[in-house]
Parts: structure tokens; C-alpha cells; sequence
């Protein structure tokens, strides 16, 4: 007679085993309808499962996030059966889940999939979703699963048969006339696949190696219910509209150049203007708030690299070194070993610390080409990186402080909102249990304090110490990870880091490595596309166009772009020889907040007349006027455009 143990405490008797699906009918319809799967004592199951023993048993419905996993699961195997049906000479390899839906691999040398293609799979997938096949597990032999496999063509999976663990029991998963080699779980009938849509098709190297043969790669999404499916096909199209890259070309604020190489920014006049505005506000905030700022080389001798352990532990997204003289020299890929030796140019003592130092640091990631987005992935980018080191009695304060600053400079960018996570202790780690304990409550009493809710991510921190992650959220609410404070036990033993406490003894210091924007590019792309490229006034590369209506007024445009520009604003006279009209359009679609339109009547009255880009008439200013109630809009950062 097993006894089920379920979420809320409760237990169930029954006379005899059960599966997980009467199990949840026997709880009541509501859940039987919503479940997908279960958990058996914390395993991953099919609903079809017998529980035949006393268990902990959790039905996991499908907008659960274990839910949603099982579903879109599901639904590549459904996308699988439709390409076989459809093409029964390409060959399956893969179809695991991704963030937000799932993608399956195919082999199929002598067709390219096309958009109609997608579209007759996409039809197809519905057609045996509505014919609500039963999906049912069985567990194989390796012998037999291979030798179905082969005979079915299926070359690729008796590779991933011969690869799989012999002591691993293998499972496949049928669907219909379709079957897949699969751990699971998967949900119990085709019919509940009914969320669904394919998106793209792009190539990919088998296992990642561009030594193998390229397949071909089809994503979808696949969400809980329509209204969620509709929803975020309305954010995929909102995000394409607003495209970092498509605005930065329009805007001309930025390019990648081919010539020079993939990955590698070229920042324009105009998006040059809107990085000096981020740096020199970044930089004040920092002296503000007690950071010294340092400045080190791109490059340094190999064994450097050695000593940090990167060389051991991150050589695959390290740029081969270079050789001088006879001597390897190596693009940095992080500035964090540059910060501690400027730490152990002298002994500190206790009394120094904490000190903070702060860097806008380029650094150099070797990125796959096929892996590179416009800012968004990039081989050279510059990191807000900041290093405080400090004793362990410190460490709360200055979390504390981080998360303040942190805090006041996103929201400063329009970012108010974001989730947070506490990352702690992994397995494999670094460090005594004393210190990791003493800096996992720092952590938290500083999130505490600063009333910030948190998620808790078990085992999840970095080797070397525990670590907080901030992830944005934009206008349209994708999250986007930038900010990160992560404390370090490793790096400051590896390099002999050293101070002298109140009691004369050699302690190590505690390492905080800290970063608000991640890197300047990816946080620029972030606010381009969050902003849709309208700037708010303190960012905008031209925050005001000054526009005659014809030639008798361009000197006075002159005069009025000059003068605004003396009083510390990025103005511009458009001189051109074209209709008013012609110019309100133009510098509207560049996304200018504010234009000063000028004729005979502004020129003799030493005035202008003020709209802004979303089309209002804001009225008449002189000149010393409109410059203060601009220059005081600057200042007050997320000031709206039209304040009265």
C-alpha cells in the first residue's frame, strides 16, 4: 500500500500502485488537465510511471517552468515527426530545449529548408497534434536500440547510442509511426501540444565542431497556452522592430566592419557621443562614491594567465598569444590580474582597506563567428570592471554599497526593475567552509537590508566564492543579465595577496569583483533597443536641431546652435537648402528630442520656437530660457521630454 507524500504536506494511501496521471485525477480534473509530468522523490517522471512505494510524489503542471520544459520537449519530438513525415530522406540528430522554446538538428545534404518549408512542417505538426497520438515510453538494450536505429538510417543516433555510458539505461519514445531515442519525460499525448509556432532555420555544426558536417537547425517556441504563445510572438516582433543593429545603422551610431574582422566594434560619431556621456556619468559616480580609477595594459606575458589559472580554465575564449623577443605575450581576457598586481606593488596594512578600483578595461574574447550579435557578442569590448578588496568583517558594507550604487545608476538609465539572484556554494569549490558561510550571510543580510527580493540559486555560485546577479528588464520585459558582484577566495591566495592586520599577522584579503553594465557595448545595445533609439535627453547624441526656414535665417541658426553648445549642449543648425518640412521629418526619424524651428519672426525677436520629436509645439523661448530648462532636463536624468 504506497503512501504518497504530496507537496502540501498531505498524504494518500492507495491500495495498490498508481500512476502518476490517476494519481492526479484522483486529486481532482483541474490538475489532471493541467499535468504534464511528476516528480518521484525528486526524479523527473511520466505520468504514465507506476509508483508502487511509499514516495514524495508533486504533479508539475504545464506553466510550471519544469512544465514548460517537458512541453517543449515534447514538441520537438512533434517537430521531428513532421520533417520525417514530410522528408523521409533527412536524418534526426538532436532537439534539446533552449530558453524559451527549442530547436532540433537535422542532417539533409541535398534540400535547404525554406520559410514555405516551414510553413507546410508548422501544418503538419498541428495535424498530429489534433490526432492526440498516445506518447508512450519503453527501455531498450543498447544492441537493440542501435541496431533499430541503423536499420532505419539513422546514422547519427547509433553515434549518440555508442556514446552514451554502457550502464545507462536507454529509452525510447513513440509517438504514432515516429520514434526517438530520448531520456524524457514527455507529456502523455500529442493532443496536448497545442501552443506552438517554428520560427527560423540556420546552420549548425554537428556537436559544435566545425570539423563535422553542418546540419540544418530549426527553432520553435512553444508556450503553456495561445495567450502566452500570442504574447511572446508579439514581443519577438516588438524586439525585431526595435533591433540594435537595424536602429545603429539608421542612426549611424555604430558598425561592425568585415574588414577588420567579425565581432569588432566601430563606434561612429554618433553613437561615439552617447559612450561619452555613459563613461564620464559612470566615472563621476564612482569618485563619488570612494572608487579610485585605474587604467592597464591590453596585454600581458603568458604566465601571467598561468598564475590566475585562466591559461588552465578559459583558454577556449582566450585569442592564441603573441610572441616578442622570444617571449609569449597574451590579450588579456579579463582585468582582474592586472588589479591585483597594482594591489601587490607595495605591502598594504588593514588600515587601507577596503580599497576600491575601478576600470573601463577593454578585454578579448575568442568567439565563435557563428556565435557573434552586433553588440550584443563581441570579440573586444570594453568592462565596467571594479576590484574591492577588503577584510571579511567588510564584506556586507561594501555589498551593501555596491547594490546602492548599482541601484541608483540603472535607475538612472530607465531601469527599475530586475531580477536577482543569490548564487551559492557549488560542489567543487574553493575556500573554508567558515569563509564561504561568513560571505553566503553577507550577501544575503546586504540584499536584506537594501529590502531587494531575491531568488536563492542552490550550488549555483562560482568556484571561488558566492555571487549576487542582477538581470534587467527592458521595455518590452526581456531580462537581460549585466550587472554581477562575485566574491573571490582563489584569485588572492593563487597570487600571494597579502595585508597586515591589527595584529601584526599576514591575512589574505576578500576579492569582490564587480561589473553594473557587464560591458559597454552589450548595455549599449540594451538601451538602444529598450529606448527604441529615442534617448532620453541627457543620452541623446543631438539633443537639439536647430532648423531655419529658409537661407535668410541660417546665420542666426548658426548663432543659436553656437550658443547652446557653449552653455554645454550637443546642438546642431541644419543648413541644408530643404523645405521645413523636409527637415522636421528627417531629424524626427533621427530620434532628435527637441527641434528649434526659426524664421524671420524668431530671428528678429532673438527667439525660437520649440517642438519636440513626438510632434508637439512646446511654444516660444528666448534663447538664455530655452538653454536652462534644457540644461536642467540634462541634469535630472529620466526628466520626461515634455516637462512644462
Amino acid at each position: 500500500m504506497p503512501e504518497i507524500r504530496l507537496p502540501d504536506g498531505s498524504v494518500r494511501h492507495y491500495p495498490q500502485e498508481i500512476s502518476g496521471m490517476a494519481l492526479a485525477r484522483d486529486i481532482g480534473p483541474g490538475l489532471a488537465r493541467a499535468a504534464v509530468a511528476m516528480r518521484v522523490d525528486g526524479q523527473l517522471k511520466d505520468l504514465s510511471t507506476v509508483v508502487d512505494r511509499d514516495a514524495d510524489v508533486a504533479i508539475v503542471v504545464r506553466e510550471s517552468p519544469e512544465g514548460l520544459e517537458v512541453l517543449r520537449h515534447s514538441t520537438a519530438h512533434l517537430l521531428a515527426q513532421a520533417v520525417k513525415a514530410l522528408f523521409p530522406e533527412a536524418q534526426v540528430t538532436i532537439g534539446p530545449v533552449i530558453e524559451n522554446g527549442f530547436f532540433y538538428d537535422f542532417s539533409f545534404p541535398s534540400h535547404a529548408f525554406t520559410p514555405e518549408d516551414l510553413q507546410a512542417i508548422q501544418v503538419k505538426m498541428e495535424e498530429l497534434a489534433r490526432a492526440d497520438l498516445p506518447v508512450r515510453r519503453e527501455e531498450v538494450d543498447r544492441e537493440a536500440a542501435a541496431s533499430l536505429f541503423a536499420g532505419m538510417g539513422e546514422d547519427y543516433k547509433v553515434q549518440i547510442i555508442q556514446d552514451i555510458p554502457g550502464e545507462q539505461p536507454l529509452s525510447l519514445y513513440r509517438q504514432g509511426d515516429f520514434v526517438d531515442l530520448c531520456r524524457g519525460p514527455h507529456v502523455p499525448r500529442t493532443g496536448m501540444l497545442d501552443a506552438f509556432a517554428l520560427r527560423t532555420v540556420s546552420g549548425a555544426y554537428w556537436r559544435g565542431d566545425a570539423r563535422n558536417p553542418m546540419l540544418q537547425r530549426i527553432y520553435g517556441t512553444a508556450w503553456a497556452n495561445r495567450r502566452d504563445l500570442e504574447e511572446y510572438l508579439r514581443q519577438l516582433a516588438e524586439a525585431e522592430r526595435r533591433d540594435h543593429r537595424k536602429i545603429g545603422a539608421e542612426l549611424e551610431l555604430f558598425s561592425i566592419q568585415e574588414d577588420a574582422g567579425g565581432g569588432l566594434v566601430f563606434w561612429h560619431p554618433q553613437g561615439a557621443r552617447v559612450r561619452r556621456v555613459i563613461e564620464d556619468y559612470w566615472r563621476e559616480m564612482h569618485v563619488r562614491s570612494g572608487y579610485e580609477l585605474l587604467y592597464t595594459p591590453h596585454i600581458a606575458h603568458e604566465d601571467l594567465w598561468f598564475t590566475s589559472g585562466h591559461k588552465d580554465f578559459y583558454a577556449e575564449s582566450m585569442f592564441q598569444p603573441m610572441e616578442d623577443e622570444g617571449q609569449p605575450y597574451q590579450l588579456k581576457p579579463m582585468n582582474c590580474p592586472f588589479h591585483i598586481l597594482v594591489y601587490k606593488s607595495r605591502l598594504r596594512s588593514y588600515r587601507e582597506l577596503p580599497i576600491r578600483w575601478a576600470e573601463l578595461g577593454t578585454v578579448y574574447r575568442h568567439e565563435m563567428s557563428g556565435a557573434l550579435h552586433g553588440l550584443m557578442r563581441v570579440r573586444g569590448f570594453t568592462q565596467d570592471d571594479a576590484h574591492i578588496f577588503c577584510r571579511a568583517d567588510q564584506i556586507e558594507e561594501e555589498i551593501a554599497g555596491v547594490l546602492a550604487l548599482t541601484r541608483e545608476i540603472l535607475g538612472s538609465f530607465g531601469f527599475e526593475r530586475y531580477e536577482i539572484n543569490l548564487s551559492t556554494r557549488p560542489a567543487a569549490s574553493v575556500g573554508s567552509d567558515g569563509i564561504w558561510e561568513t560571505a553566503t550571510r553577507a550577501l544575503e543580510g546586504a540584499l536584506q537590508k537594501a529590502g531587494l527580493e531575491y531568488r536563492t540559486d542552490e550550488g549555483g555560485g562560482a568556484f571561488y566564492g558566492p555571487k549576487i546577479d542582477l538581470k534587467i528588464e527592458d521595455a518590452i520585459g526581456r531580462r537581460w543579465q549585466c550587472s554581477t558582484i562575485q566574491l573571490d577566495f582563489n584569485l588572492p591566495a593563487r597570487f600571494g595577496m597579502e595585508y597586515v592586520a591589527e595584529n601584526g599577522a599576514r591575512e589574505i584579503p576578500i576579492m569582490v569583483h564587480r561589473a553594473i553594465f557587464g560591458s559597454v557595448e552589450r548595455f549599449f545595445g540594451v538601451l538602444i533597443e529598450h529606448y527604441e533609439g529615442r534617448f532620453p535627453l541627457w543620452l541623446a547624441p543631438v539633443q537639439l536641431a536647430v532648423l531655419p526656414i529658409s537661407e535668410q535665417q541660417a546665420e542666426y541658426a548658426e548663432s543659436v546652435s553656437r550658443q547652446l553648445q557653449e552653455m554645454g549642449l550637443r546642438a546642431e543648425a541644419d543648413l541644408r537648402n530643404e523645405k521645413i518640412g523636409y527637415k522636421i521629418r528627417a531629424h524626427t526619424l533621427r530620434r532628435v528630442p527637441f527641434m528649434a524651428v526659426v524664421g524671420d519672426r524668431e530671428k528678429d525677436a532673438g527667439t525660437v520656437a520649440l517642438r519636440d520629436r513626438e510632434g508637439h509645439d512646446l511654444g516660444t523661448f528666448r534663447l538664455t530660457e530655452l538653454g536652462e530648462k534644457l540644461r536642467r532636463m540634462d541634469r535630472q536624468r529620466q526628466q520626461a521630454l515634455t516637462e512644462g
